[in-house]
């Protein structure tokens, strides 16, 4: 058990012969004692520091510890969020370039059926222009036989609506006929 200043000014020394100067021993134990004393009071002082500077690194500790764990939380959310970005990326990329080639193909589809048709009317243009110039022509050697003469001079009595009339659907006649050989 340590010593205390009370045991130290309590402390009784047996006397001798020729033993040391009383008041000086009792001098020197008062110097100890107040030495002693202060000594005690600074470690109790530093104790206590001691105790509030533990308490302090306790609570910043807490605090790192609490920091550690939220960067780490933010750093995995972080990451989470990113893969996900990246997932919806490659969706996004992946729904785009369907939708091209979708329309890509529906353009060629359109194209070629525009090709096509455009192709059948080119036909039909060609077997009408073939069809009309061979009613134009056979108008033309209509108009140009010599019975025509002779009709001018074989009936000069029809009035004129009638003998147009009459021509006119002899020349239909002809001319349907030879657009069904033609």
């Amino acid at each position: 058990m340590p010593l205390t200043p009370l045991d130290i000014h309590n402390k009784e020394f047996g006397r001798r012969l020729r033993g040391y100067d009383e008041d000086e021993v009792n001098e020197f134990l008062d110097q100890v004692i107040k030495d002693y004393e202060s000594i005690i009071r600074e470690n109790k002082e530093l104790q206590n520091q001691i105790l509030g500077l533990q308490e302090r690194l306790n609570h910043f500790s807490n605090i790192e510890e609490t920091l550690s764990k939220t960067i780490i939380v933010a750093q995995e959310a972080a990451d989470e969020v990113r893969n996900n970005a990246k997932k919806e990326a490659q969706l996004i990329i992946k729904e785009s370039e369907k939708n091209a080639d979708r329309i890509i193909n529906e353009s060629l589809a359109k194209s070629r059926k525009v090709s096509l048709e455009v192709e059948e009317l080119k036909k039909q243009a060609s077997i009408y222009r073939a069809r009309f110039r061979t009613l134009v022509e056979a108008q033309l050697e209509l108009l140009s036989q010599d019975g025509w003469d002779s009709l001018d001079s074989a009936a000069p009595q029809l009035s004129h609506s009638s003998h147009s009339s009459h021509a006119s659907s002899s020349v239909t006649h002809l001319s349907a006929e030879q657009l069904q050989r033609g």
